[in-house]
C-alpha cells in the first residue's frame, strides 16, 4: 500500500484558466473518463503526444502517478494531470496491485488469472486503489489525492458493464458488482470517483 500523502504539495501559484491540461494516457478513453470528472472546470483536457513514453517504474501507485504527470508536465511545458490504479487482494499480498493491467493479455486473461490463484480462499476481500497527480509545467507535483473503493472478489463473473476486473469485483454495500452498477452510480463510488471527490476542491483553489 502506499504510505500516508499530503494533498498538497508544492507551490499553488498560477493559474489554469484558459490553459491546457495536458493527460498522461495516449488513451481517449481516459481522457473522456478525466473530463467527466473535471467537467465543471475551465481548463482545456488534451492528450499527450503520442511518441510520449512515460516507464513506470514507481514502487506505488502515488510514485507513478507522479512520475507520469511530471515528466508529461515538463515535456509539454503545460499542467499536467496523471493517475495510476489497480486492484489489491488481501490473500494475494495485494496483487495484482501495479501489476493490474498486466496481469494478463486481454480482460478476460486477468480474471481467469485472478480467479485461479485465489481458488477456493475464503478471504476474498479486496479493493480498488487509485491515485491522481497534478504537475505544473516545471514538474513539481502540486496537488495528489487518493481513492480507495473496498470491496470482495467473487467466485466468478456477474454483470455486463465495465471493463477489466469489473466482472468479479463485488461491492457489498451496493450488492453489486462494479459491472452490475448503472455507470453514473460507479462513477461516484469507485476509487477513481473517489480521488476525484476529494481532489476537486483543490483543484479550484489552485484555479
Amino acid at each position: 500500500m502506499d504510505g500516508e500523502m499530503s494533498s498538497s504539495e508544492g507551490s499553488l501559484e498560477g493559474s489554469l484558466t484558459g490553459q491546457r491540461l495536458v493527460v498522461a494516457t495516449g488513451n481517449p478513453g481516459k481522457l473522456g473518463e478525466m473530463q467527466a470528472y473535471l467537467k465543471d472546470l475551465p481548463w482545456q483536457l488534451v492528450l499527450k503526444p503520442a511518441d510520449l513514453e512515460i516507464e513506470e517504474t514507481g514502487a506505488t501507485f502515488s510514485e507513478n502517478a507522479c512520475l507520469k504527470a511530471s515528466q508529461v508536465a515538463i515535456s509539454t511545458n503545460n499542467w499536467a494531470i496523471a493517475d495510476d490504479s489497480g486492484l489489491m487482494v488481501d490473500a494475494l499480498h495485494g496483487a495484482p496491485g501495479l501489476h493490474s493491467a498486466r496481469y494478463g493479455a486481454t480482460d478476460r486473461e486477468r480474471i481467469e488469472r485472478l480467479l485461479f490463484e485465489l481458488g477456493n480462499e475464503a478471504n476474498r476481500v479486496a479493493q480498488f486503489v487509485c491515485v491522481v497527480a497534478i504537475a505544473r509545467p516545471d514538474g513539481a507535483i502540486v496537488l495528489q489525492s487518493k481513492g480507495i473503493c473496498p470491496g470482495e472478489i467473487l467466485y466468478g463473473p456477474r454483470g455486463q458493464g465495465g471493463f477489466g476486473y469489473d466482472p468479479i469485483f463485488y461491492v457489498p454495500e451496493q450488492d453489486m458488482t462494479f459491472a452490475e452498477m448503472p455507470a453514473e452510480l460507479k462513477h461516484t463510488i469507485s476509487h477513481r470517483g473517489r480521488a476525484f471527490a476529494e481532489l476537486l476542491p483543490q483543484l479550484r483553489q489552485l484555479d
